[in-house]
């Protein structure tokens, strides 16, 4: 049974507790937030223990950071010391935007490291939760990997790549929820129930992109299978691209991720 610590869990450090919460193997799971009250309604949800964070960095197998890039330094100050004195290092796992595994080894003298983006989609089991290690066994790539079986799309890759995903899957929800909201205010504006356009444009993307994951075929091939000739999808698709969607779309992925390279720096 590994013991799983959580120093932070607000929005992101919440939901992926939950996520891990839900896996299918027995764990411990350990919780430490300054928000006491948040900290311990979180704990009776997923029935975690409520602690503070120098008992998780002494206890606890894998210690997840889910704190601001902005205060991890100093919040690995608090804890190094209780971390140099285990005899067994933890792995400490961040989700802080853009900070390198170097840096995290740096700032908690640990070399065991494992550097995830989770996405908020994790807390329903439909996230994506991006990562790469340095200095972890086999084991406990084993053991990690089984942790992330509910949080939906779990995917290794190269450090050098997860600044550039993370803009996408970690603040593309964001973009997601306003795309629903715009296409919800669109159907109001011809007339149809706020309610029913909300769920109907949930439910056109969550569908979407199930055809996206599940018919092998390029997004652009599944948009022409759409558009009959003349008809209201493709002159859907005209407005889309006179008013600069796409383009829109991808302006934002490259802003948020120049923000993740100055939040690491």
């Amino acid at each position: 049974m590994a013991k799983i610590g959580f120093i932070g869990c607000g929005n992101m450090g919440g939901a992926l507790a939950k996520a891990v919460s839900q896996a299918e193997q027995s764990n411990e799971i350990f919780l430490a937030d300054l928000n006491a009250e948040m900290m311990n309604n979180l704990a009776q949800k997923i029935s975690a223990h409520p602690s503070d964070a120098n008992t998780v960095a002494a206890e606890c197998d894998f210690v997840f950071m889910g704190v601001k890039p902005q205060v991890l330094s100093a919040c690995f100050a608090g804890i190094r010391d209780v971390l140099e004195s285990r005899e067994i290092k933890p792995v400490i796992v961040s989700m802080a935007a853009g900070v390198a595994v170097s840096d995290i080894k740096r700032m908690s003298g640990v070399d065991s490291v494992i550097r995830i983006m989770p996405n908020m989609p994790v807390s329903v089991g439909a996230g994506v939760v991006l990562a790469c290690a340095e200095d972890i066994s086999e084991e406990q790539k084993a053991a990690f990997e089984k942790s992330m079986g509910k949080v939906g799309i779990f995917d290794w890759l190269e450090e050098k790549y997860i600044d550039a995903a993370s803009a996408l899957s970690g603040c593309g929800p964001a973009f997601v929820y306003m795309f629903a909201q715009a296409l919800a205010d669109g159907a109001v504006a011809c007339g149809l129930p706020r309610d029913k356009a909300i769920l109907y444009a949930a439910g056109t993307l969550s569908g979407s992109a199930k055809m996206i994951l599940e018919s092998d075929k390029h997004p652009e091939k599944l948009k022409d299978e759409v558009c009959s000739p003349g008809g209201s999808t493709i002159m859907g698709v005209k407005a889309l691209e006179d008013e600069g969607m796409r383009g829109a779309a991808i302006s934002a992925v490259i802003a948020a991720y120049n923000r993740t390279k100055e939040l690491g720096k």
